[in-house]
């Protein structure tokens, strides 16, 4: 329900004792995150942090190398030997299930002299031989065979060189996630209120969700910020953006999230997420889309059930760069909508450029005929080919290029995001939302992606992630 936010975090910082990394940053990089701070109180943010050298590599230290990363969801890997090629940041992984059963993500470069060992991007092996040497290693990370290892290390212990793991590994409901850091709040702690709507996407379905082929990936012009941002509750766009996409009769707006629609619901709050819902008419249960014969209510509370029975569509984005959207859709004017459920994870590859990667999930136990209309649908709509998906690629390098000029620099260019705040526009708090966080009744604010970009100055800075701006400033 609605509750009063947590302290201002916008007081002076000791970043002396905040930075935990042990990358100094420089002072452009100090003064950039100043302006930051002081910007985001007024609703504004420098059009530099889109596109610019050090502010990214600052970026990969302080957030992707603290905070817990998506990497995969298990029915990807459902059997022993089954792998995929992931990344936290920039850096290489092996998302596998070994032979004893459990997942890892096992860092992918030789213990010996580190060339990297997974060449195809998804398979099924029962050891990794590296090309180089030739060392070879369980599907376990254990090191399993040295060429020549009686004469060229006689007296090495194979126990001590096995592959290197990322240090924390944890699993939501299926969706495994992984830190690189030795240290920090475990991912339920992190995940925090925003859990109650993980589970409403998550738990919905009978059997839950399972993902349908491969990830879909393609490369961008964009900062990988500007998928979170958008993902976070943009729904101000819908109807300028995507308005070829209605006016084709492929959309449907009521569900899509036009702007100024009062049935929808913006809502952040204390912990990592922010999340869009679009609310229909409760007495017409839509479910997202999903037939009857594939939903229970086993799992959820009856304020989470009533709040999937009236949602055609729900986007959100969990810090950093996990984004989802729930959606009852059609690829055919002439066809009905129908459900899927598509996690999409902004990669940065380069200041202003990405890797976007989209998964499609549906409900496990749903017939295999419904399973494939929902990924066709998928491919339709959110997908590199994909009528939506295309409009907001369309439009999110320019942000990068602008971002990335000398004059954007040297004159210290805001963008505004004061949508929302006290005094402007007439969004207002809605204190009897039964949920977790802070809800707006109606989809005209911005105070979703404030709270990504706090999400985002709090980690620059070193601190933990997962806070509110107070009222005044929301």
């Amino acid at each position: 329900m609605a509750t009063e936010e947590d302290s201002c975090p916008h007081g002076d910082v000791d970043r002396s004792a905040a930075m935990t990394d042990d990358v100094t940053t420089s002072s452009r990089v100090e003064r950039i995150l100043d302006t930051h701070r002081e910007a985001l109180q007024d609703g504004q943010l420098p059009m530099t942090v889109y596109n610019d050298e050090e502010i990214f590599e600052t970026e990969l230290h302080r957030i992707f190398g603290q905070c817990w990363m998506f990497i995969g969801h298990e029915t990807e890997v459902p059997e022993p030997g089954d792998y995929a090629k992931r990344y936290i940041g920039k850096d290489p992984f092996i998302f596998i299930r070994g032979e004893d059963g459990q997942i890892r993500v096992l860092f992918d470069s030789c213990t010996h002299h580190g060339s990297q060992l997974c060449k195809a991007e998804q398979g099924n092996s029962s050891h990794f031989r590296c090309p180089y040497h030739g060392w070879t290693f369980k599907n376990t990370g254990d090191l399993a065979g040295i060429p020549l290892r009686d004469q060229a290390f006689e007296g090495l212990d194979p126990d001590e060189w096995g592959l290197h793991e990322a240090p924390r590994v944890e699993n939501y409901k299926g969706l495994v996630f992984a830190s690189i850091a030795d240290e920090g709040p475990s991912l339920e702690e992190y995940l925090g209120d925003f859990k109650w709507y993980l589970d409403v996407h998550l738990d919905i379905a009978k059997g839950g969700m399972e993902v349908i082929g491969e990830p879909h990936r393609w490369r961008a012009d964009s900062d990988w910020k500007s998928g979170s941002d958008n993902f976070s509750a943009d729904s101000y766009h819908t109807g300028v953006a995507h308005r070829s996409v209605f006016e084709v009769g492929f959309g449907d707006e009521d569900i899509s999230g036009t702007a100024g629609q009062e049935t929808q619901r913006h809502v952040t709050h204390a912990d990592s997420g922010s999340t869009s819902l679009r609310l229909l008419d409760p007495e017409e249960e839509i479910f997202f889309g999903y037939p009857e014969e594939y939903i229970t209510d086993e799992n959820l509370s009856d304020e989470q059930y009533e709040v999937a029975a009236a949602c055609g569509a729900a986007t959100g984005t969990i810090f950093p760069n996990l984004s989802f959207i729930h959606l009852a859709a059609t690829n055919d004017p002439d066809k009905p909508l129908d459900g899927f459920f598509s996690l999409r994870q902004w990669q940065p590859v380069a200041p202003g450029e990405m890797e976007a990667w989209s998964w499609v999930l549906v409900p496990a136990e749903a017939s295999e005929e419904y399973k494939q209309r929902a990924y066709d649908v998928a491919l339709g709509t959110f997908s590199p080919s994909g009528n939506f998906e295309q409009d907001d690629f369309a439009v999110w390098d320019g942000i990068a290029e602008a971002a990335g000029t000398v004059f954007a620099d040297k004159q210290d260019v805001q963008m505004n995001y004061q949508m929302g705040m006290p005094g402007i526009g007439k969004a207002e708090i809605d204190e009897d939302w039964d949920g977790p966080g802070t809800a707006w009744d109606d989809n005209l604010e911005e105070g979703t992606c404030r709270t990504f970009h706090g999400n985002w100055q709090k980690a620059m800075n070193g601190e933990e992630v997962g806070m509110r701006y107070p009222r005044d400033h929301i």
